[in-house]
């Protein structure tokens, strides 16, 4: 009986904080969207390069994933204020660094996916409530790495090491050595977000 109560206790909270979120005002949003940028200005210094590869593990992606879980598509205002304060010189992209040189380099693509992919998960959230099981969860999150991520990732780092680079040596460099960490990544996201996320209408939900 008591474990009911805290268990009916915490979905109260994260529907509390869903329906809040979805009721503030602008300024409030994008403050929120701010936050989020600097937390993922701060998970692209966890970064280690593997053999081979001008394109790093970073924490980015785990941070991208659930800004559009959390804030809805504020989540892909918050990548586009990274991306944004960055380019204007703030050193938070990978490796402390800015500037539109940074952009223009091997992972500017990957950094252009984040903005579509937090879009895109913020819009599904916000949007089917069935979205929020961990089935659909772990799903959303595949495509949203793997697809809006990856492939923004893979044209930028194609025309940056020029056209005579072939697709299989592209996969080698840009892919294989990336898809097991972004797997954990996926997963460990998707766990959180079916756990944090109301199972009942918090906005103007078409699946209610």
């Amino acid at each position: 009986m008591e474990i009911t109560m805290y268990i009916n206790k915490y979905k109260n909270a994260r529907y509390n904080f869903f329906h809040w979120r979805y009721e503030l005002n602008l300024v409030y949003k994008i403050s929120l969207a701010f936050c989020f940028a600097c937390l993922t200005g701060l998970l692209a210094q966890l970064r280690f390069y593997l053999p081979g590869t001008p394109v790093p593990v970073t924490g980015q992606v785990f941070g991208v994933l659930l800004a559009g879980v959390l804030l809805g598509k504020f989540g892909g205002i918050s990548q586009c204020m990274y991306v944004g304060i960055g380019v204007s010189g703030v050193p938070w992209f990978s490796g402390f660094n800015a500037g539109l040189a940074y952009m223009m380099g091997p992972t500017g693509g990957y950094i252009i996916g984040f903005i579509i992919s937090a879009f895109f998960i913020g819009f599904i959230v916000d949007r089917y409530i069935r979205s929020r099981n961990f089935l659909n969860m772990i799903t959303l999150m595949f495509f949203s790495t793997f697809v809006l991520i990856y492939i923004p990732g893979l044209i930028q780092l194609y025309l940056w090491m020029g056209a005579s680079v072939g697709l299989l040596e592209l996969l080698t460099i840009a892919v294989l050595p990336f898809i097991a960490a972004d797997v954990i990544k996926a997963i460990i996201a998707a766990g959180l977000a079916s756990g944090i996320t109301p199972k009942i209408a918090y906005g103007k939900e078409i699946d209610a």
